[in-house]
């Protein structure tokens, strides 16, 4: 696969054909012990011509720690530029961009990350997705039943960063593999305080399963800059898990971007999404 370590300035300046920015209200639950019924909110991102005579790849994207829904589109909305003008200049199909967030509300202050990256699964499968794919035009056409999900998981990918980048192994590969068929985490794995052998375990196993259940991996693409704090327990996980799992084959299905000089914040992470885009779906 092949990638550059700059994203090209023109990407953040205003495209002339623009998407749009709609924000999605839903209904969730904590799926914890207090069980309470909750009022989500995420951001979707169509593109430009969008119509419902089209089906469209849907691209689940998480923010890191303590942001929200509305980090990607709309606290930095030149990430919104780049996508505009991606589709514009065929650099990726037109796709439609969720991002979500996995706290229950804004003061949520109860449970740990660990809870977090683990429990968002169950959001995703059983609330999330089946609200984006009822109501958007996507290649799940309205079916949202289990079994259709699974059928069209070639056209659904999740990407995160930092703790989104977390949830995205763990909500996303380990509990959802069934559902999604691309991945892109961005700055980590099990963050600075997990267990880095039973992460590659856990990758290991969801792959071997997945593939005894006829579930192909499409992309597993991780990215990380070598200046960033998530970069050194990221990159022995992810090489162990290569070397342990031979369902990742580097180039074909799995990746690992190095960003020279790359950090732990946006500039990274816009250019991660940018270089994502152009590897899935494909």
């Amino acid at each position: 696969m092949n990638y550059v370590c700059q994203l090209p300035a023109e990407m953040k300046l205003p495209a002339v054909k623009k998407g749009t920015v709609e924000l999605l209200r839903y209904s969730s639950n904590t799926y914890d012990d207090e069980a309470r019924v909750l009022h989500k909110k995420a951001y979707v991102y169509l593109p430009y011509d969008y119509n419902h005579d089209k089906r469209y790849n849907v691209l689940y994207l998480l923010h890191g720690g303590g942001c929200g829904e509305d980090f990607w589109l709309k606290w930095f909305p030149d990430t919104v530029n780049i996508l505009d003008n991606m589709i514009e200049q065929g650099l990726c199909e037109p796709c439609i961009v969720v991002t979500p967030t996995y706290y229950h509300g804004k003061n949520d202050r109860k449970h740990a990350n660990e809870f977090r990256t683990e429990n968002f699964w169950k959001e995703l499968r059983y609330d999330l997705i089946p609200v984006v794919e009822r109501k958007l035009s996507c290649y799940s056409a309205g079916d949202v039943s289990e079994e259709n999900l699974i059928a069209t998981r070639d056209h659904r990918a999740i990407a995160g960063l930092s703790l989104g980048s977390m949830t995205t192994y763990r909500s996303g590969l380990y509990h959802n593999f069934d559902l999604f068929g691309w991945y892109g985490p961005m700055s980590g794995c099990t963050g600075p305080f997990g267990n880095r052998d039973e992460e590659v375990r856990r990758i290991c196993e969801t792959l071997q399963e997945g593939q005894a259940k006829g579930l192909k991996l499409d992309c597993l693409f991780c990215f990380n800059g070598d200046k960033d704090i998530a970069f050194e327990e990221h990159k022995e996980i992810m090489e162990k898990a290569e070397k342990q799992c031979d369902i990742l084959r580097k180039g074909e299905n799995y990746d690992f971007m190095i960003i020279p000089g790359g950090r732990h914040d946006m500039d990274a992470w816009q250019l991660d999404l940018y270089v994502l885009l152009q590897a899935i779906f494909r």
